[in-house]
């Protein structure tokens, strides 16, 4: 089900977040629409928790307006709490119960009438792939099962927005696929709208618009796409056995700023195709073991806005320079 481009569920405007004298965020505004999954995508400490925090009414802002379903309201507000589903970055199921009891209870304290619990409970456990395990306590389940669980119960009121704070953040690739399937499932499925804090491309690049933080800012906000395309430039990556003397034999000979991330080397520059076979010719053979060359990726896309990196939790990142061969 493709998003509803008309009036958006979800309005955040000029909200800022203060901590004594210190401005956590600064004015940051972003809509969500109908139907959409929509990505805050920022280092730790970029103001994403904070942003969450206000709008499940954890947090009070300094300023900011909010309009819901075509309705202004408060952060928190008990009527916007009934129609919105939470799954936060940190595990908050009850590990003594089993998962049918946590979505029990998850029931009853939404109000979720008493003749429907058992059915929608039972329902979630499939939407989960828990059935099977639905009464064996929390703590026998695995990291992506429990995630798992914690989606299905922020879905048994059946809200029409969720609000979900770095969903897979530990869980392995098999678990990051299956859940963000699920999501997918769910938009389409039920229209649900889905707003998503993240500092992980690859899960934001799954969103259809993404609002770029940092510093409690508003960086930008456009489609994945949209957002790669801006920055010119190819990436390549050169791979061999001594990274930073790569690196530094590429900037001496080349003149490209390259840097090393994961033990790899990393450059920008605007026709790759035609660099990698210089940069080939000019090294001893076998000193390369691998060498890639795409487009930039959302990672990418942060660096050049903001010269910080997606893991530098704020601390600022010399930008990769482009260079023409």
């Amino acid at each position: 089900m493709a998003a509803d481009r008309g009036a958006p569920l979800l309005e955040v405007n000029d909200l800022i977040v203060r901590y004594g004298d210190r401005t956590v965020l600064d004015g940051l505004s972003f809509t969500v629409g109908r139907g959409e999954i929509f990505g805050l995508l920022g280092p730790n400490g970029s103001g994403k928790s904070t942003t969450f925090s206000v709008l499940t009414g954890l947090l009070a802002p300094a300023a900011g307006r909010f309009r819901f379903d075509g309705a202004d309201i408060e952060p928190g507000a008990r009527s916007l709490r009934a129609r919105i589903g939470v799954v936060f970055q940190k595990p908050s199921l009850d590990k003594s119960l089993s998962g049918r009891e946590n979505l029990m209870l998850a029931a009853r304290l939404h109000g979720v009438p008493r003749a429907d619990r058992r059915a929608r409970v039972a329902a979630l456990l499939e939407l989960a792939e828990l059935a099977d395990r639905a009464d064996e306590p929390v703590k026998k389940l695995s990291g992506g099962m429990a995630r798992r669980l914690e989606l299905a119960r922020s879905l048994v009121h059946e809200p029409i927005l969720v609000v979900m704070d770095e969903p897979t953040s530990g869980l392995d690739e098999r678990s990051f696929q299956r859940t963000w399937d699920r999501l997918e499932r769910l938009r389409r499925e039920r229209g649900l709208s889905i707003l998503v804090s993240t500092h992980r491309p690859e899960e934001a690049a799954r969103c259809d618009r993404i609002a770029l933080i940092d510093d409690g800012k508003l960086v930008a906000c456009d489609t994945p796409e949209a957002l790669r395309t801006s920055v010119s430039g190819d990436l390549v990556t050169l791979v061999g056995a001594d990274a930073e003397a790569l690196a530094a034999l590429v900037r001496e000979r080349f003149g490209v700023e390259a840097r090393v991330i994961d033990n790899a080397v990393s450059l920008r520059c605007d026709e790759g195709h035609a660099l990698i076979p210089r940069i080939v010719e000019a090294l001893p053979a076998g000193r390369l073991k691998a060498v890639h060359l795409e487009r930039p990726g959302l990672a990418e896309v942060f660096l050049a806005r903001t010269g910080r990196t997606l893991d530098d939790e704020g601390r600022p990142a010399a930008p990769l320079d482009r260079a023409t061969p």
